[in-house]
């Protein structure tokens, strides 16, 4: 599964008492997120009538977004579907350390199921948004009607510490109201805020693959031994796998699993060669001690990211990811990854070897 990570530049609106805006809460009043007269918002509805999302504290609607913004974005919309796709969903992420508040721009989904087989429009979306390990709030968007190819383009905003950042993960669950008003969920995509940049207050668009189910393991699938080395003579990057510990299986009980690593040379976020490992056989913490080599120009280094994703082989199913890393320059990775990427350019033709764990 890919990723992208974009950086772009964002401005806040001024006022936040425009059309289509919320105000922010103040003290010990809460706002129900399907409050249309405070939203211009309405949630969608259920056999049962309208049912109110679950309230959070210091989480609002901050409005509709400007889409000029990210047209960037849109350079991705046609991209190699593989198989079981349920859809991709893209998102904009940006944390403000002053004011402890985390901005979520829902952007828009591709490639959604269609409940009529052969038609691209027999889908009405709509996305909630969780901060777990909270799974009992959320925040939703409005419903997109008939598309399987939905623009949202809504920003919400959550109140959370900078400690308590790290510990959280952003959930998207895309869901679909059939033609009796009952929601379907379609798939879901996990963010770990700890990639997220929280010193600089970037603006990030990423995008996901949609998953039927994710794993229970979100705060730590376990870490792998990796190693950069780049000889800008030959213009060869080199990359060492080696071993790994405290891997979340699946099931956690299984008694060994049958792993690799797939790695995938990123050049402006396009993937350009795929390699694999060989496959590790009924192990918990599989080991590798493989190197691989791509040819990587000089002036394509600040465009440039590996993705490293560790894989459960499952004979005659479809191959689960365990668990990934992002390695690049400060466009597309994070922390320690980042670090490691410049560790490397700053001492070109030596092994620059780390853990990493993997989200």
């Amino acid at each position: 599964m890919f990723n992208s990570l974009k950086q772009i530049p964002f401005t806040v609106p001024t006022s936040p008492h425009g059309p289509g805006c919320r105000t922010g809460l103040k003290k010990g009043e809460h706002h129900s997120l399907d409050d249309s007269s405070a939203s211009g918002r309405s949630e969608p509805t259920s056999p049962t009538g309208k049912r109110p999302s679950v309230e959070i504290p210091g989480a609002y609607a901050l409005g509709s977004i400007d889409p000029a913004l990210y047209k960037v974005a849109d350079e991705d919309d046609h991209y190699d579907i593989p198989p079981d796709h349920i859809g991709r969903i893209w998102f904009a992420t940006e944390y403000d350390r002053e004011t402890e508040k985390l901005m979520v721009t829902v952007i828009k989904a591709r490639n959604l199921p269609s409940r009529t087989q052969g038609l691209d429009n027999a889908c009405d979306p709509f996305v909630r948004l969780y901060l777990m390990p909270d799974e009992r709030r959320y925040l939703q968007s409005k419903m997109r009607k008939k598309t399987c190819h939905p623009k949202f383009e809504e920003t919400y905003v959550f109140q959370v510490s900078h400690r308590a950042l790290e510990e959280r993960v952003l959930k998207l669950t895309v869901l679909d109201v059939d033609r009796h008003k009952r929601h379907q969920v379609i798939g879901h995509a996990l963010y770990p805020l700890r990639e997220h940049d929280c010193e600089n207050n970037v603006r990030l668009v990423i995008w996901r693959d949609l998953e039927r189910e994710v794993s229970e393991c979100t705060a730590n699938k376990g870490e792998i031994l990796v190693s950069l080395c780049y000889n800008n003579h030959l213009e060869r990057l080199t990359i060492g796998l080696f071993e790994t510990r405290d891997m979340c299986t699946t099931p956690p009980t299984a008694p060994g699993i049958d792993a690799y690593v797939k790695i995938t040379l990123m050049i402006q976020n396009k993937p350009v060669k795929v390699k694999k490992t060989e496959l590790a056989k009924k192990t918990t913490n599989p080991n590798f001690n493989e190197s691989f080599t791509f040819k990587v120009a000089n002036s394509s280094l600040d465009s440039a990211s590996i993705n490293l994703s560790v894989m459960q082989h499952n004979t005659g199913l479809k191959d689960k990811q365990l668990g990934r890393i992002v390695l690049g320059s400060f466009m597309f990775a994070r922390n320690k990854e980042l670090d490691h990427w410049n560790e490397m350019l700053a001492n070109q033709r030596e092994q620059i070897l780390h853990w990493h764990t993997l989200t």
